[in-house]
Parts: structure tokens; sequence; C-alpha cells
């Protein structure tokens, strides 16, 4: 091994390709009087055995770590469901919630376990999707992606069911399914949407029974699902989620209520996280959006003995939210779109309410 002695007392090995061999031993066998700067390789302190002398005491130093962000991602909400204006198919169900995955906690949508925390690469650029709320239909997805990743997209929530068919069918048409199911709307034992595994609840079913007028179902949340109508009482939507990746406790993923044109079954609440309310009696006859960045699902709405225009289109679903979490010593502090940066203990969190990137 060639070594070049140069000015000050420092010695130039970068001519070499060899390695150069560092003092061995354990704990004990420490020099008694380090000089500060002194690098030694302990056998006894687990995988990171190189430890430095810094004035004071000894201190490991420690092995590249590539950086780790822990995620949300929840989809837009789906919109309640359209009715007819006519005496039958008038009460529609709520839309199902935008799907949700995280890696934060102990759990993730539709009752799974939380997921694994994205390991990033220097230099790479991740790009960051928030999906938008239904209108008329399902919520969009929402996702992160990279070329070094597997994608985690959270599916958009199920359109609400509802009396108007475009095939003009007598029963009108059941909950889609999404992230979460949309509400069955009323008669005939329509069905809620299936939710999707790991993301989350299916919408409630209508158990009626021929009844044009009974009570629509809601939507399925990200905790629950939706709740299924009775004879007198439209079904709320299902509850979302709490998760504390930003430091506090938010719940997302509300399902949207399903509707009931009669008074007396009073207002169907949509669920907790985001979801609208369902329309209820000519003086509430629209269903409530779902909330903005929630991923709650759209309130349904009824049509019933109502003029102005043939169908009537139920409450919006809110938009998705991405969440990102990583140790802020890792933070590179690049990124697109317009991200909230905040900071919670040792870890920054970037949350976009609309699409964007992050360069790790």
């Amino acid at each position: 091994m060639a070594i070049t002695k140069v000015t000050n007392d420092l010695l130039d090995l970068s001519v070499s390709t060899d390695a150069l061999a560092l003092p061995s031993g354990t704990t004990a066998q420490r020099p008694t009087n380090p000089v500060e700067g002194t690098i030694r390789h302990n056998t006894e302190i687990g995988e990171t055995k190189l430890e430095t002398y810094n004035g004071t005491g000894w201190a490991t130093v420690n092995k590249f770590e590539p950086p780790v962000a822990s995620y949300l991602v929840v989809a837009g909400g789906g919109s309640g469901g359209l009715a007819n204006n006519n005496a039958d198919h008038n009460n529609t169900g709520g839309g199902g919630a935008g799907g949700l995955r995280t890696s934060y906690g102990s759990t993730s949508g539709g009752g799974s376990s939380a997921e694994s925390d994205l390991l990033l690469s220097n230099g790479t650029t991740y790009t960051i999707t928030v999906g938008g709320g239904g209108s008329q239909g399902n919520g969009s997805d929402s996702s992160i992606s990279g070329a070094d990743i597997t994608t985690i997209t959270s599916l958009g929530g199920g359109f609400g069911g509802g009396g108007y068919n475009p095939l003009n069918l007598p029963y009108g048409i059941p909950g889609s399914a999404g992230g979460c199911g949309g509400g069955g709307g009323n008669l005939y034992n329509r069905s809620g949407g299936a939710g999707t595994a790991g993301q989350g609840y299916a919408g409630g079913t209508n158990s009626g029974s021929g009844n044009s007028s009974y009570p629509a179902s809601g939507g399925g949340g990200t905790a629950s699902a939706g709740v299924a109508s009775t004879c007198c009482a439209p079904g709320a939507g299902g509850d979302g989620l709490s998760v504390s990746i930003i430091g506090s406790a938010i719940n997302y993923g509300g399902g949207g209520g399903g509707s009931y044109g009669p008074t007396s079954g009073g207002t169907a609440s949509g669920g907790i996280g985001g979801g609208g309310y369902g329309a209820a009696g000519s003086g509430n006859p629209d269903g409530g959006p779902g909330t903005a960045n929630t991923g709650g699902g759209g309130g349904g709405t009824w049509g019933k003995s109502r003029s102005g225009t043939p169908q009537w289109p139920g409450g919006l679903g809110g938009s998705g939210v991405v969440i990102l979490r990583i140790a802020t010593a890792s933070y590179s502090g690049t990124y697109t779109g317009s991200p909230t940066v905040t900071t919670d203990g040792t870890d920054t969190i970037l949350t976009y309410t609309s699409s964007g990137t992050y360069t790790a």
C-alpha cells in the first residue's frame, strides 16, 4: 500500500485501493487517555462497530441509513346517489368514502393492519396524486409512485345507489363498489356497494321490500360499514379511521348518509371523518357534501314531487389527501406543488391537498 506524507502531518491514502486496518478490541480495551478524534473498531457494540472519541466520551459512527417515510393515502369520496323526480326511486344512498391506506399507527383502512413504511432513495423523485371527490359518480384515486417503489394506490369511494338509471330499469340501481362502497338506494332490497380489502368497508343495503318511499342506506367508511336503512329511518354513513400522522388524531374517510323524503324519518348523519348528511324532507332535500381533504362521501338526496329537472344529484364527495412523515434529519426540503410543511417532535410532515412531488 502506497502512503504519501504531505504537509501538516496529513497522511494521504487516496492513491491506494486497499483498506486501512484500525485497532480492534472490546469496550474494556479502549485506550485510557485517548485524544479527540481517536477512532477504533469495537467488537461489542452490535452492527455499528466503528467508534470515535469526541473529547468527552466515545460515540459510535452511524452507518448510512436511507430515508424512510410513513404515509397516509386517502382517495376522493363518492357522491350521493342521483334521484329521479317522480314518485318512485326517490331516496338515494350516501356515497362511499375514499379508500385509505397508511403505514402510521397500528391500523389501516378496512380494519387491516398498518402497512410498511416506504424506503426512499436519495435523489429520487416521488409523484403524489390527490384524488378529487365524485360528482354523480365515484371519487378519484390517490397515490404515491416512484421508480424504486411499488405504487401505493387508494381507490375512489363508490357512488351512492339511487333512482336514476340510464337503462330505465324499474327498481333503481345499487351502490357502486369503491375504496368504500356506496349505500343502497330505496326500493326492492337495493344493495350497498362493496369496499376494497385493506382500504374500507361496504355501503349499507336497503332492507325494505317493495315500498317506493323506503329510506336509503349510508355509504361505507374506512373504519366501519354504512348503516342499513330501516322501515322508518335512513342509514348513517360509516365512520372514518382516526390517524395521528400529523401529530394529532384526525378521522379520515366517513361515508355519506342515506336520504329519506318524509321528515318524520329524520336526517341521516354522515360518518365521522367528513361524510355528508343525507337529505330529509322538503326543507332539506339535498344531500350534504363530503368534507374536502378527508375523502368523505356525499350524502344522498331525494326527488319525489320536486320540479325543475328530471334528476337531482346527491352531495359531492370530498377530495382526498396524501401525507408523508419523514425524520427531519433525512428531510430534503425539495418538493413541488403546495404541501403544508409542519414538524412534530423529530419528524417533518408534508400534507398534500393537491398533487405534487417529493424528492428524497
